[in-house]
């Protein structure tokens, strides 16, 4: 019995590894030396991203080839989100105290841009936006009087509502938001949002289940009680099952207290049983049959469970980003873009 139960164990192992090793990036070539942190999959051949000096990027076949431009006027600006619809729109958030917290949006595959949103409060600072579909959108900043500030559209962006602060509860010291990849916030269904936070005593994931105008709040195990250590991303495969990661960005290598997961819709969180992530990560995505891929400054990681992970490799990636057809990029400093190209 005893011979059996250890030659299942390495039976379960080599399919780990095999599983992982059928995943790979594939390098493109961005023509560009900007650092990204939006990026946004629409399909197998659409794919936008964004990132430092106003710049953003678009595919049209699968990353072949991207078309590089930057947002006139908008040259100075960290674009550090990105939500596309399809080849032809999509919508910028750049990050910073002000008026440099901006949202642009394209409906002509980025030729023309209109200013939709400038941040008129001196003290906010927006980190991430999401949409739920074309119309239906929000946007979050880190803490303005103690409360974090929420913006919502319902006209695809053509306007923005500031919502009530006394629906949303209060702040820690010294709380905030990281904007390193845009998915510090994340949408599910129709009305369903999530973001997390960091820098705190406690790393926490604010819940919302009626588009932002109610919420509340749990802590989450995630490294804490440093500046630079909390919930980097957040992604959900359905109401009740998400995942957060996240760390410390000043140590990229720690894979202490990286990932955790909830199965009650972000009312409570929990660490895995297993290993971890090998590393700080600020982007994770569901895959089909519930895998996980994680990125950050120091690799990439793949998991087909969520309790078994292998490492993908060691390149420096800020995002990862799926289209609902299962096609996956990621991308990270000096114009770094890949594709993860799923083989047998």
């Amino acid at each position: 019995m005893r011979q059996m139960t250890l030659r299942l164990t390495l039976m379960l192992a080599l399919a780990a590894v095999a599983g992982a090793g059928a995943q790979r990036w594939e390098t493109q070539q961005s023509g560009t030396t900007a650092a990204f942190r939006g990026l946004s999959a629409v399909s197998d051949q659409v794919a936008w991203a964004s990132g430092t000096k106003g710049t953003f990027l678009r595919t049209v076949d699968g990353g072949r080839t991207w078309q590089t431009g930057a947002v006139a006027g908008a040259e100075a600006l960290d674009f550090r989100d990105v939500d596309a619809f399809d080849a032809q729109t999509a919508c910028l958030l750049s990050i910073g105290k002000g008026e440099a917290s901006r949202i642009y949006r394209t409906t002509d595959g980025g030729k023309t841009w209109g200013l939709q949103f400038k941040n008129s409060d001196p003290e906010a600072f927006f980190d991430a936006m999401a949409f739920w579909d074309r119309r239906h959108g929000i946007a979050m900043s880190d803490p303005v009087d103690g409360r974090f500030v929420i913006l919502t559209t319902d006209d695809g962006g053509a306007t923005w509502t500031r919502q009530p602060a006394e629906r949303m509860p209060p702040a820690l010291p010294n709380e905030g938001g990281f904007a390193a990849s845009g998915t510090c916030i994340t949408v599910e269904g129709r009305s369903n949002v999530w973001f997390g936070t960091g820098g705190a005593r406690a790393a926490r994931v604010f819940r919302s289940t009626d588009r932002g105008r109610t919420w509340t709040v749990a802590e989450t195990p995630l490294l804490a009680g440093i500046p630079s250590a909390g919930v980097f991303s957040l992604a959900f495969r359905d109401a009740r099952n998400g995942v957060a990661v996240g760390g410390d960005y000043q140590k990229p290598p720690g894979t202490e207290r990286t990932l955790a997961f909830t199965s009650d819709g972000g009312l409570n969180w929990r660490l895995p049983d297993g290993p971890t992530p090998a590393g700080f990560r600020s982007g994770v995505v569901w895959l089909r049959g519930g895998a996980l891929v994680a990125v950050g400054t120091s690799g990439s990681d793949y998991s087909s469970n969520g309790v078994d992970w292998t490492p993908l490799d060691q390149e420096n990636y800020n995002v990862v980003a799926i289209a609902r057809s299962g096609a996956i990029w990621a991308a990270g400093p000096r114009g770094r873009i890949a594709k993860l190209l799923m083989t047998k």
